[in-house]
């Protein structure tokens, strides 16, 4: 890293100017030429920026996935041509699979096509769409949020896997935020969280430009940002002048040097630097300058008006000698640490293998338990919690928590050695979230992001507390798992704010999200097993208060079914059924009473249970004709939630047994009976369904 002499003295030159202009011209032509995006942010910062890559960033533009790079979050995603001019000018080469690898990650014809359909330099950063870009943002507050998540990995990292003269991870994270960063409440929660844990490896630089879209943040934002960041216990500077930069070389120094707690650098700014009319106005915000005013703005920097997209000669080669050649020194150095510790500590090294594979140690399913038929059974948080950790020990990367409700959904890790990760032990692995579902679900996704394998957990109702992070999960492709209970109106006396209703519906309809809702102990189990494997998706367990009895898998289909989606339970004997049954969790025993019912009174039906409708679409026609014969069109649906959707599996004549409405506050049992989950009322319906009601 820089040493604070070097980065605080070094003189500032033409060339520093060069390039800093050479960054705002670049943002300023990309948001012409789409006629859309957000100018302003990257005229204002493109000094911070610039500072902070050239001057500080331990970063090798060659290898954008070292591991032990420091990280650089955009939280202000609407500045995204900031990021992708920087990553261009410094010469970034493409690591994703989809891109051409060892190809510069963007070309000045990407930054040419900014905001194009099939671009590489979409409206706001995507990972994985872009080499150089650590996290997806544009929802504000996310950033901050990914980065406490990032800054969390790192010391979890440090302390399992540095050892005396083997310093593997001591990367730094590095945010850029603004106004709407500050206002959203996410960004506090993960601020509050940081400081409790006194992350001294992370560092948010904040613009203080004092301009939304709306107009001066004086219309609704007023209060002392800085002194809410102290309080949260972060260091708290301030650079009152954004092209200042060696107020900010110092700024930016003293932050690398603080280690016992995160550093908070408030940069005030004007927005549209440069901009003759536009400047510090919320028309630099939001939409592309015009022709007029560009040329204006490149008259005050000093640049050829009538250029477009110009690099001058030198810059590429400044970048090179800077950010450059101190990453490729740092990383080259590291990689030769790392072979050395191959040969010293050969286990750990193959897990940092593994973990940067997705991959999973050998035998780390063999202690899965398989649970005996039990009338009685168990809650599936229950379940879950066993099985849970007989998976843990075995994969030392996976860390999670919960929003304060750990012992509601039985999601601690209790063995020997998990303990909780505390700032004065940064080697457990019981992560303490505090009552901060939206922080909870952007942390987990900042340590997916870090190759850690999360999980968070809550009550389910709360799922709509951290909608955006589980949303983000999924356009991000990451293997984080959300275990979410109290999953019903089986939550009883607590009442209809707590009994979820429309959340089952509303998480399902998440592209790539997988959604288990397990039926019984044994479906726990397989559950597990399934998102365990999960390398690109992430994923859903709902699971119950309540419990749900354990079913005979000698005398009912095996549980390993639940791979498939929905898989045939229990079968119709002597012929086709004449109605099946399909249900979700605990309303799978309902199902199999009416099954056995039917069957007494000579009905041939069919049980199937259907815990994932997504695994289920992922599986061939052919299958999934075999468990819903389209000639069969007698059929029934039962789940304690919203009907929403089943209508695509019981058709136009099927009968939908859910909730049409809100709970309510009363005992279970009453619950049950007003709402018509009982035997009865499911017989009941499957007669009708038959024909033989």
């Amino acid at each position: 890293m820089a040493s604070a002499t070097t980065a605080a003295s070094k003189k500032i030159g033409d060339i520093d100017l060069l390039c800093i202009n050479t960054i705002r011209t670049l943002s300023m032509d990309a948001v012409q030429k789409a006629n859309s995006g957000h100018p302003g942010t990257p005229m204002a910062l493109a000094p911070v920026a610039y500072t902070l890559w050239q001057d500080f960033l331990n970063y090798d533009p060659a290898d954008a996935n070292w591991p032990n790079r420091d990280r650089f979050v955009l939280s202000v995603g609407h500045a995204s041509m900031l990021l992708y001019s920087l990553i261009h000018l410094t010469g970034v080469r493409a690591v994703n699979e989809h891109e051409d690898r060892n190809a510069p990650a963007l070309t000045i014809e990407d930054l040419q096509h900014f905001r194009q359909l099939d671009s590489k330099t979409p409206g706001h950063p995507e990972y994985r769409m872009t080499s150089g870009v650590e996290t997806t943002t544009g929802p504000l507050g996310q950033g901050c949020g990914n980065s406490v998540g990032l800054a969390m990995a790192q010391r979890y990292l440090a302390q399992r896997y540095n050892k005396p003269g083997f310093e593997l991870f001591n990367y730094h994270v590095f945010v850029l935020a603004g106004d709407g960063d500050m206002m959203e409440g996410v960004s506090g929660e993960a601020a509050s969280m940081a400081g409790h844990l006194r992350l001294g490896n992370l560092t948010w630089i904040y613009d203080s430009n004092h301009i939304t879209i709306e107009g001066g943040t004086d219309l609704a934002f007023d209060e002392d940002v800085g002194k809410r960041f102290a309080a949260y216990g972060w260091d708290v500077q301030h650079v009152e002048d954004a092209n200042d930069l060696v107020a900010m070389q110092e700024a930016l120094a003293h932050a690398k040097s603080v280690i016992d707690r995160p550093c908070f650098i408030q940069v005030h700014s004007v927005i549209g630097y440069g901009a003759p009319t536009k400047a510090g106005t919320n028309k630099a915000h939001g939409e592309a300058l015009g022709v007029e005013e560009i040329r204006g703005a490149k008259r005050f920097y000093g640049w050829p008006e009538e250029s477009s997209f110009l690099v001058p000669d030198g810059v590429y080669q400044h970048f090179a000698g800077g950010i450059g050649k101190r990453g490729a020194e740092r990383r080259g150095a590291w990689l030769s640490l790392l072979a050395r510790y191959k040969e010293q500590y050969p286990a750990l090294a193959a897990e940092l293998e593994m973990m940067n594979q997705h991959t999973l140690p050998a035998g780390w399913d063999a202690d899965i338990p398989s649970f005996p038929a039990d009338a009685k059974g168990l809650a599936s948080r229950d379940s879950s919690q066993k099985v849970l950790n007989a998976i843990a020990p075995h994969v030392p990367w996976m860390l999670g928590g919960a929003a304060d409700l750990a012992p509601s959904t039985k999601s601690n890790m209790t063995f020997a050695g998990a303990d909780s990760f505390e700032a004065d032990h940064y080697g457990g692995r019981n992560l303490h979230f505090g009552i901060r579902e939206h922080a909870m679900g952007s942390i987990c996704n900042g340590l997916a992001l870090s190759a850690l394998r999360p999980y968070g957990s809550g009550f389910l109702i709360f799922s709509d507390y951290m909608k955006a992070p589980i949303r983000l999960s999924a356009i991000m492709e990451l293997p984080v798992l959300y275990i979410f209970t109290h999953d019903s109106i089986g939550v009883g006396e607590d009442g209809p704010t707590h009994q979820p209703i429309e959340q089952l519906v509303s998480l399902r309809s998440i592209p790539g999200m997988i959604v288990i809702r397990p039926g019984d102990a044994n479906e726990v189990a397989e559950a597990w097993r399934h998102v365990m494997t999960l390398k690109e998706q992430p994923a859903c367990l709902i699971l119950s208060r309540q419990t749900m009895p354990t079913l005979d898998r000698g005398k009912y289909a095996p549980a390993a079914g639940l791979k498939h989606g929905a898989y045939i339970l229990a079968d119709a004997e002597g012929g086709d059924p004449e109605v099946i049954l399909m249900a979700t969790g605990t309303e799978l025993n309902l199902a199999v009473g009416a099954y056995e019912t039917l069957k007494s009174e000579g009905i041939r039906a069919r049980v199937v249970s259907f815990p994932s409708w997504e695994l289920f679409e992922a599986q061939p026609a052919e299958y999934r004709h075999s468990v819903l014969p389209p000639h069969i069109t007698a059929r029934v649906s039962i789940e304690q939630a919203s009907t929403i959707g089943w209508d695509r599996y019981i058709g136009s004549s099927g009968a939908a047994i859910g909730m049409h409405s809100f709970g309510a506050s009363a005992p279970l049992a009453a619950l049950l009976k007003k709402f018509g989950f009982t035997p009865e009322a499911v017989v009941e319906v499957a007669r009708k369904q038959a024909g033989h009601g």
